[in-house]
């Protein structure tokens, strides 16, 4: 038996500026995603805190930006530090209308110059025999650094998801050439959203003329049964990415 559609967005906000850094658009971007009701939303490059940022933008919130953005629609959180600074730190983040049974974030940086992570929860939806595991991801700009990534998520994956366990891995893969498909397909039996519903991924960067697919939900244990990619107004004033939606369904 089907469960309701689990709705799935997944964003990365550049820190809450448009394009170019020329608008602070933190307070469309919650008003955006509110007006989506999404179950899960996925964010990449979000500040956790920022004190010059903060002392120089009105605007700028008293929380960190995950808890402004979930507000009262997301009562569950998760946040995971990717780059640490003097003025504070950023990285990815998952709201969830549904409790974390566990979380996790797990640094397979490269090299110090870069830190990434991977910031792995399990939710608990009602009626649900198992959890769903939600992987947050933004890797490396390098092709070296991905494949080291790549190589620790499938680690990560085979050690603490067993197969019969729903999940879904979204974020920005700064993937153009391809080379996460094979990986992800082969090694993991995971699927990608557009690629399975339209033929091919969604182009998603830059957000005023798309042309790389860099952004992606993949998922085993569920079927994907709509996909879009939120381009138009107001999407295209409030970030460099496209954010994508889908909706799965799942079998109790």
């Amino acid at each position: 038996m089907k469960v309701p559609f689990l709705k799935v967005i997944t964003y990365n906000i550049h820190k809450g500026f448009s394009s170019g850094n020329l608008r602070f658009t933190l307070h469309r971007i919650r008003e955006s995603l509110r007006r989506i009701d999404a179950d899960l939303v996925f964010l990449q490059e979000i500040h956790g805190e920022h004190q010059y940022k903060k002392s120089i933008i009105d605007e700028w919130p008293d929380e960190a930006q995950f808890e402004f953005l979930a507000d009262e629609l997301w009562p569950h959180h998760i946040y995971g530090k990717n780059a640490i600074y003097e003025d504070g730190h950023h990285g990815n983040a998952i709201l969830s209308k549904y409790p974390f049974v566990f979380w996790e974030n797990i640094d397979v940086s490269v090299h110090r110059f870069a830190n990434r992570s991977l910031l792995h929860g399990v939710i608990q939806l009602p009626g649900l025999s198992t959890g769903i595991h939600v992987i947050c991801v933004h890797l490396g700009l390098l092709g070296y650094e991905r494949r080291e990534q790549l190589r620790k998520l499938s680690q990560r994956i085979k050690s603490h998801v067993p197969h019969d366990e729903p999940l879904i891995i979204a974020g920005d893969f700064n993937d153009w050439l391809g080379q996460v498909e094979k990986h992800l397909k082969m090694d993991l039996g995971l699927d990608e959203v557009f690629r399975s519903l339209t033929g091919r991924h969604a182009r998603t960067f830059p957000i005023w003329l798309p042309m790389l697919p860099v952004d992606r939900m993949y998922y085993r244990g569920m079927a994907p049964e709509v996909c879009r990619k939120l381009q138009k107004s107001p999407w295209k004033r409030l970030s460099d990415h496209v954010p994508l939606y889908t909706e799965f369904s799942l079998t109790l």
